[in-house]
């Protein structure tokens, strides 16, 4: 780790790893979006351990806003994932529950026509 990062402040470093994650999302690449994963994670971690008062709300605010329209991104990949995958027969298309009524049982592929 360089000098320059080691003194970023926390919420500089969340940001830059927000939007890391957004142009990750926004390119399809799985690498950088688990980097940036990590990156926010660490910077989430730097953040909580600061000193009280370093950590201005309103900011706070606004990354957190940007942090949630990553997730909105997110939600939108797997339902276009899931999507295709039901569309190519590979993943049942709802939910999958034991014979107790439980959600976690894997679900079955299956054949959607004969070929």
């Amino acid at each position: 780790m360089n000098a320059a990062l080691a003194i970023e402040h926390p919420l500089e470093a969340l940001e830059r790893a927000l939007d890391a994650e957004r142009r990750a999302l926004l390119d399809n690449d799985v690498d950088a979006l688990l980097a940036s994963t990590a990156d926010k994670l660490a910077a989430l971690r730097r953040a909580e351990s600061a000193q009280p008062g370093v950590i201005a709300a309103e900011r706070l605010e606004a990354l957190r806003l940007q942090n949630q329209a990553n997730g909105v991104l997110l939600s939108r990949r797997r339902r276009e994932v899931g999507w295709a995958l039901r569309h190519l027969g590979r993943i049942e298309s709802t939910g999958v529950y034991d014979s107790r009524g439980q959600p976690g049982a894997r679900p079955q592929a299956r054949c959607l026509g004969v070929g």
